[in-house]
């Protein structure tokens, strides 16, 4: 689908009729729904791992809530800004991104990973917001130079080197789920600009080695690898959290256990309420439950994907496109690890995953869409 096929020129000026009334509703309530059911489902899967640690079983649940409160807040925020201003700010962002990441390399290692920088009140996690960063970054780019792009390729060159260098800081953590995740999306990205095939797979081709010698690099991937492919072989070993993932959701049946009775929760799975909550949702809500999830985020990527369909220029298009990609993708990604159809990842699943800087970017991304959707031109 070639999204810049009917966009000739630069989007400037042209953006006309903005309205809140336009807003897509519908997209706003499946956010709605996949929070509130994230919510209970967080709840669920965290008050006895928190009542372990000598706190309130709601601490984490609380802490959520507060979370989602200030994400609509940001939300409101993002989806009332003028896109199209926001445009002269995206480099210095994108930069201080790189800086930021670079200072969390150095920050002290949380369960020998350098991840996040302690604020207080919260850890910032900036390989979560620097999906929106990247995304817009790529959207302003080919919105300036998609008319020069076939004339000369080398000019990808410069978007492809910029992803790169920050792919390279997040998985530096060490985190290769991230960078996978926003790599996808850049290529897709590339796609939708209208970006030839064979300029496609050259990114591709020299990303391969890349990964084969992280992989090599860090034998524990070699590890998780291994577990993937055979998890039983070493179930109370390597593969115990994927092999006790697996026992969850097909333990919870058709129809579950019911909220709240999940067993895999009781101390059998390692933090539940983060990056494998998905199986302590399957095991309440059984096979059904579980397809109105997938069933939800599908309707996400519909419904974000004809917002920006429909966008009044290449740069909102892009911008709605790939945001909509990075939250629909993620959480398909998250629920086929929990259920080993690849290789473990530590992704948190949108909307419903343990985590500050997950909700806040989550719902940042969703209020630029919702921007992008409150916008109408005269030729629609």
């Amino acid at each position: 689908m070639d999204f810049a096929s009917k966009r000739k020129k630069l989007a400037y000026n042209v953006i006309t009729n903005r309205s809140l009334k336009y807003m897509d509703y519908p997209f706003f309530f499946i956010v709605f729904f996949l929070l509130m059911l994230g919510l209970e489902s967080l709840f669920s899967a965290s008050a006895l791992y928190a009542a372990n640690k000598g706190l309130a079983s709601t601490f984490y649940a609380k802490k959520q809530a507060l979370y989602i409160i200030l994400g609509f807040g940001l939300m409101a925020l993002t989806a009332r800004i003028d896109l199209e201003k926001v445009r002269q700010y995206i480099k210095p962002v994108f930069i201080a991104s790189l800086v930021l990441l670079g200072v969390t390399l150095v920050m002290p290692p949380v369960a020998h990973v350098r991840r996040w920088i302690p604020l207080g009140f919260m850890k910032l996690q900036m390989s979560e917001f620097i999906k929106p960063v990247l995304i817009l970054y790529l959207a302003d780019f080919f919105d300036r130079n998609a008319s020069h792009i076939h004339a000369d390729w080398r000019l990808l060159l410069k978007p492809f080197i910029a992803a790169m260098i920050m792919f390279a800081l997040v998985a530096a953590e060490p985190d290769l789920g991230t960078p996978s995740l926003l790599f996808g999306v850049m290529i897709l990205i590339f796609f939708a600009a209208g970006v030839k095939v064979r300029y496609i797979l050259a990114p591709i081709a020299a990303v391969v080695p890349i990964v084969i010698e992280e992989m090599l690099r860090k034998p524990y991937r070699i590890a998780r690898l291994k577990n993937f492919l055979t998890p039983w072989q070493d179930a109370s070993g390597t593969g115990y959290q994927l092999v006790q993932s697996l026992l969850a959701v097909g333990s919870g049946g058709w129809l579950g256990t019911g909220p709240g009775a999940s067993k895999i929760k009781l101390m059998y799975l390692p933090e539940p309420h983060t990056d494998f909550i998905f199986p302590v949702v399957a095991e309440e809500l059984g096979l059904l439950g579980s397809l109105v999830i997938v069933a939800l985020f599908t309707a996400l990527l519909i419904k974000g994907s004809r917002i920006a369909r429909h966008a009044p220029s290449l740069y909102t298009s892009l911008a709605a496109l790939g945001l909509t990609l990075v939250l629909s993708l993620q959480a398909y990604f998250n629920m086929a690890m929990a259920i080993g159809l690849i290789p473990t990842k530590g992704i948190p699943l949108p909307f419903f995953s343990y985590g500050g800087s997950s909700i806040l970017t989550s719902m940042i991304m969703v209020g630029i869409i919702l921007n992008v959707s409150a916008h109408r031109t005269g030729a629609r």
